[in-house]
């Protein structure tokens, strides 16, 4: 496979006609080398249009969602970024490129300790990873963006109270398919506006799945 031109095709064909224009967007996933996030037996179909299956049941996201993901949240160099579900890392190294910080928490410890060597291999210093259950995080900073790349099935209120006034935050809502990708937009201590983006279906965020009503 030649790299270069999949990684072209990938653009021009997948990202681009998913209406995703912005150029910084377009250049950072174009330099990311996104073939060295997904698992080794997974390399051919790198720059494939779908969702790339990883381990423990959970996946990487479509190229075009990724492009749309990082569109929506408009990173600027000074903004200070929270990714709940590091994954591949692939999306961790975007946001670094992207802004001033990375803070990104996966629940699962093989997910953290990959991804800290991919980026220590790319020579990214400003994301810290760290394996907790983020369900359980306790707002003790606030960020300017908020990416969350699992879905969650009911609102999670703890992560829209880590987000700036200003600040904005992705997350996929719902359960089942479609589910709803959406922009919040935190427009005070208590006010939030919330833009509709597109369908997507990813697997749910660890310990957010609605559990079944018990019936004796």
């Amino acid at each position: 496979m030649n790299l270069e031109t999949a990684r072209s095709q990938m653009i021009e064909q997948q990202v681009r006609v998913w209406e995703v224009l912005d150029p910084r967007v377009l250049e950072i996933m174009s330099q990311v080398p996104r073939e060295r996030f997904v698992p080794e037996a997974l390399a051919e179909v790198a720059f494939a249009d779908n969702n790339i299956p990883l381990a423990h049941g959970q996946c990487m996201m479509a190229p075009c969602v990724e492009g749309r993901l990082l569109q929506a949240l408009g990173v600027s160099g000074d903004d200070t970024i929270l990714e709940v579900g590091t994954g591949s890392g692939f999306l961790t190294a975007c946001f670094a490129r992207l802004g001033q910080s990375v803070l990104s928490l996966d629940y699962y410890e093989d997910f953290t300790n990959d991804a800290q060597k991919k980026l220590k291999t790319l020579g990214v210093n400003n994301v810290t990873l760290e394996t907790q259950d983020a369900t359980t995080l306790s707002v003790k900073k606030k960020f300017d963006v908020i990416a969350i790349t699992g879905s969650t099935p009911q609102k999670q209120h703890n992560f829209y109270e880590a987000l700036k006034v200003g600040g904005r935050m992705f997350v996929i809502e719902g359960e089942g398919q479609p589910m709803e990708a959406r922009l919040v937009t935190r427009l005070s201590d208590s006010e939030f506006s919330t833009e509709s983006l597109f369908e997507t279906s990813v697997p749910a965020l660890i310990n957010t799945e609605t559990k079944p009503a018990f019936v004796f």
